[in-house]
């Protein structure tokens, strides 16, 4: 199949993009990299009838330290977030997932802002910026704000981004040398979407994990964060019981999705392997 008809802007400004789609309404789109919307138009499971290209905003490009934060524009594509060398420095997370996504073809094309835009629940960056307890900065036409990643993801390809408003960038808090971070996730092949896949940054406090976020995806219709396994752990030292205790906790954590191919209690037993194995990696000072 081929793209309804549609009418193409490219926008210079932000705020041309934000009026031109407030003029439209329901029937604009913004794209970037275009590789979540581009194949929905192929399919016609989307048919706007305008396209407002936001690719050549500069304000969107960029990243720099703002204080305590790291701010990554929406733009960044995938590959950058592998290559940044404040992104490896200041939020290693995002660059240890930033390989797990699909393959090189759509790394090179797909941005970050564009992944937490959408909100697929099987993707990994979603997960890991709810992990990184991030702020997301969201335009629109009444100005600029930002909002936890724990508002963020409302339900299944849900968020807070009232309709016309644009993901402008990422800010990330940075990365401390007291902190250790491990990712991880398992798939039948590599660029596969993840039967389950997890992401965690702990501080350390001489030999006991001061503070744990724990970020799941690909097990429920929202990026999940492992609170009750993250109880367990805060505050201790690890060791195989404490680790075994976070493992049982999933079961409070994670209701996984039902589906011909893996049944829930499946994917709840990979999330818990896949935590056992990723709080070795930490114990270990991943």
């Amino acid at each position: 199949m081929k793209a309804r008809a549609f009418s193409y802007l490219r926008a210079r400004t932000i705020e041309e993009a934000l009026a031109a789609h407030s003029q439209a309404g329901d029937d604009a789109r913004f794209i970037a990299g275009g590789q979540s919307l581009v194949p929905t138009l192929a399919l016609r499971l989307q048919a706007p009838k305008l396209l407002i290209d936001i690719t050549h905003l500069a304000e969107l490009r960029g990243v720099r330290r703002e204080g305590e934060f790291l701010r990554i524009g929406a733009l960044t594509r995938h590959r950058e977030v592998m290559d940044q060398p404040l992104i490896a420095e200041f939020a290693p997370l995002l660059r240890a997932a930033a390989p797990f996504v699909a393959h090189p073809a759509i790394r090179n094309r797909g941005t970050l802002g564009g992944s937490i835009a959408l909100s697929d629940p099987a993707a990994e960056f979603p997960a890991m910026v709810l992990a990184l307890d991030a702020e997301i900065e969201i335009a629109g036409l009444s100005g600029t704000r930002r909002v936890k990643a724990s508002d963020f993801f409302v339900d299944l390809f849900e968020t807070a981004l009232a309709p016309g408003e644009l993901v402008t960038a990422i800010h990330v808090p940075l990365f401390k040398t007291s902190q250790r971070i491990a990712f991880d996730e398992l798939a039948r092949r590599r660029g596969d979407y993840a039967l389950v896949g997890c992401g965690m940054i702990a501080s350390y406090d001489g030999p006991k994990i001061e503070t744990i976020r724990i970020g799941f995806f690909a097990v429920g219709p929202v990026p999940t964060r492992a609170r009750h396994a993250e109880a367990t752990l805060n505050s201790h030292a690890l060791d195989a019981a404490r680790i075994a205790a976070a493992q049982a906790a999933l079961e409070e954590d994670l209701a996984p999705p039902d589906s011909e191919d893996v049944p829930p209690a499946m994917r709840l037993h990979l999330a818990r392997v896949l935590l056992g194995r990723l709080l070795g990696r930490i114990g270990e000072g991943a």
